[in-house]
């Protein structure tokens, strides 16, 4: 394994203990700009930092006492000088980038810290799949912390993964150097029921030392949530209203808000803080899931922080819950997180506080990017030919595989439809009164077929269903791999044929996104790597993923980020209603329901 594991305090105490004392030259000094001290609040001009292997070793008004001839200087010019950021939850294969270019594409954003859950492709490719990324994290110039997964599958009996993550698993990866905890704690009604294997993960990363993540995706404040908190989560992002934020900090939790391609829950429970007055300490900010356009054209953790600002959050309260808040939930308040002897020198300078121009970021004491220009490298981890052949079919599908019966002797059928909600992850259950033409359920108005096609085992599986929401009109299908969390593939469409052709499609590309109309491919986004990712750079990946968003458009989709929507549909862990290898899942009750309702 090639990786980069950054020297401890520690080990480089007696260099910077050295430059602190005057006895030895910094390596870099960062002159004269506006302290922005996240422990105490403070704005305090005229100061310098010099920093010595990576690190900070002191913070003051005059540095040139520790200024050798060799220093480099880093003139501030009167600039803010912030921590570098901090994403709390996320997950590095949403940017459909690998570790390396996501790295590459959210470093000019001033991004020098992240805590991922690779719980997409420990579905796909289980333990190994989770050892490459985070042995790929570990190469990086700035830090990425692997969190590891806990629910793969998300949700036991609904549905099934390529690979199944064990305790075991959980114990031996505690061991791993890049580990910093318990990936998101999806199966929250097996954590409130005591569940044997979900105890056994979290009690691994506990008796580590390491911080368990949360993730309790249910509007029921009651004895079930409080079951959960007592199971030992510590954070959890599925809050969408106040009333979930101040629910998770008054039980000892983290409030993660989360501001992503398609999440938009931090103006709706930042409240909490701007109105209610609560301590912010116990907020965290993160995106969770952002796809390549919107790292390439609207930023990262810059943008998550602007928005919390723009929704009356002071603006050193908002930089808090990006950086200090962040690290000191996960242990590492000592290491990064703040501008502050000891820590990993991750410093931005930007010119405001509230738009947040991201003009020059330092990690690890080294410039890595200037004006939104990266100049330094992203190593690549070399992939093994296992984890870019995963699209495995059983068979060429056809129209036939797509098709819903209709009971004997019906004219319409009333079928239980997922109900697509713009900006959220929750669906909504709906009913829907659909015609039977020649044997056959077909689609009416706004709703139209989804099919979930395995791709794991070759089983040649094809479960099929309905959905409404995307306003797709003429003939047309869009397919893709990624399906979180079991990621097999969904296609959604109008027309059977179209459904089989881009599923083929993907066969054929080893994975990725496709959109079919009238027998024409408008677009294809290539993930090689687990059917999930690409290696390509951000921007080649966005323009792909651009001309996708065009291609849902011309077929009458106009719903924001529709493509994150799509890709969700199989998520068993989110209410309301879902679809799975196994049927079409009420995740209300976790049961399955037909799709078709029985004739009264």
């Amino acid at each position: 394994m090639s990786e980069n594991i950054f020297p401890s305090w520690p080990d480089s105490a007696p260099q910077l203990i050295d430059v602190a004392a005057g006895r030895a030259p910094a390596d870099t000094v960062i002159r004269q700009g506006i302290w922005v001290n996240v422990h105490t609040r403070e704005q305090l001009p005229g100061h310098d930092i010099a920093i010595k292997a990576g690190r900070i070793a002191y913070v003051g008004p005059d540095a040139s006492y520790c200024t050798g001839p060799e220093t480099q200087i880093i003139e501030a010019n009167g600039h803010y000088m912030i921590p570098g950021l901090c994403d709390a939850h996320m997950h590095i294969e949403s940017g459909m980038l690998t570790p390396a270019e996501f790295a590459r594409a959210v470093i000019p954003h001033g991004t020098t810290s992240m805590f991922t859950d690779p719980h997409e492709i420990a579905n796909v490719l289980g333990l190994d799949g989770v050892r490459y990324m985070h042995d790929e994290a570990l190469m990086q110039p700035v830090n990425i912390f692997t969190q590891m997964p806990s629910c793969a599958p998300s949700a036991p009996g609904l549905e099934t993964t390529g690979y199944e993550i064990s305790a075991e698993d959980v114990e031996e990866a505690m061991n791993w150097p890049g580990i910093i905890g318990l990936g998101e704690m999806m199966n929250f009604p097996g954590v409130a029921n005591a569940d044997p294997k979900m105890l056994a993960e979290i009690a691994a990363t506990q008796r580590a030392g390491k911080t368990v993540g949360g993730h309790y995706a249910s509007p029921d404040l009651g004895p079930d949530f409080a079951a959960y908190v007592a199971g030992g989560p510590a954070d959890d992002h599925e809050g969408t209203c106040e009333a979930d934020a101040i629910a998770r900090v008054r039980q000892g939790m983290r409030s993660m808000m989360r501001l992503g391609s398609a999440w938009y829950d931090v103006e709706s429970q930042i409240t909490a803080v701007t109105e209610k007055g609560l301590d912010p300490r116990n907020f965290i900010l993160c995106t969770d899931d952002c796809h390549s356009g919107t790292l390439v054209n609207d930023g990262h953790m810059n943008r998550v922080v602007r928005h919390a600002i723009a929704c009356g959050c002071d603006p050193v309260v908002a930089l808090q819950m990006a950086t200090i808040n962040t690290a000191t939930h996960f242990g590492l308040e000592r290491e990064i997180g703040s501008i502050t002897p000891g820590r990993r020198a991750d410093v931005i300078l930007t010119s405001s506080l509230t738009d947040l121009p991201i003009e020059v970021v330092v990690a690890r004491g080294q410039i890595v990017a200037e004006s939104g220009s990266i100049n330094v490298e992203c190593p690549h981890y070399d992939w093994p030919a296992s984890a870019r052949g995963t699209v495995h079919l059983g068979h060429e599908l056809t129209a036939k595989d797509f098709e819903l019966v209709a009971p004997e002797g019906a004219n319409a059928v009333t079928a239980n439809v997922i109900g697509v909600v713009e900006n959220q992850a929750p669906t909504k259950a709906l009913r829907a009164e659909l015609p039977v033409v020649d044997g056959l359920v077909e689609g009416s108005g706004d709703v139209c077929q989804i099919a979930l096609v395995e791709r794991h085992r070759a089983t040649g599986g094809v479960t099929n269903a309905f959905v409404s929401g995307f306003g797709y009109q003429g003939k047309m299908a869009m397919a893709s791999t990624v399906a979180h969390d079991s990621h097999h593939m969904i296609v959604v469409g109008t027309d059977r044929e179209q459904m089989a052709r881009a599923a083929n499609r993907l066969a054929e590309a080893g994975g990725g996104i496709t959109l079919y109309k009238d027998g024409e491919e408008l677009a294809l986004v290539e993930l090689p790597i687990a059917g999930l990712m690409s290696d390509s750079p951000a921007t080649e990946v966005a323009a792909k993923a651009q001309k996708m968003v065009e291609a849902m458009q011309a077929c009458g989709c106009n719903l924001n980020n529709a493509y994150m929507q799509h890709s969700l549909l199989a998520l068993v862990v989110i209410p309301e209603l879902r679809i799975s290898d196994l049927g079409l899942v009420d995740v209300r009750t976790f049961q399955k329901i037909p799709v078709i309702e029985p004739a009264q």
